[in-house]
């Protein structure tokens, strides 16, 4: 979503842990469909995966019932409405000086043409 949101950017890195998912081969093989390179976090040291440990923390304490969701399909939509909506328009982030993690990508991309890379 994020890559089609940005206008199918070339040479950016995904960034995952070591989970079954992001290993297998048809993930690889859709990575490099995309042109994206693959960065993963070293076994067994949440520190290298941080930043996402800390979304997922904002997900579940912000916005995910305690008593869970009626269906998948309102998680979907809820959690999709997080990231896009909350998370990345309107939730400052001390990391970012106050700014949301899209006025913070926001002078990168308008001097470069590109989404923020990290390679």
């Amino acid at each position: 979503m994020a890559w089609e949101l940005r206008g199918h950017p070339k040479q950016v890195m995904f960034h995952s842990d070591q989970g079954s998912h992001y290993t297998s081969r048809q993930y690889r093989q859709a990575l490099w469909r995309y042109q994206m390179t693959q960065s993963i976090s070293r076994r067994g040291n949440f520190w290298d995966n941080s930043p996402m440990e800390r979304f997922f923390r904002s997900l579940k304490t912000e916005w995910v019932p305690t008593t869970g969701y009626q269906s998948f399909s309102t998680a979907q939509s809820t959690i999709i409405r997080y990231i896009t909506h909350y998370y990345s328009d309107i939730r400052p982030h001390l990391y970012n000086g106050g700014l949301t993690p899209n006025e913070s990508e926001r002078p990168f991309r308008e001097q470069s043409g590109r989404v923020a890379n990290f390679s």
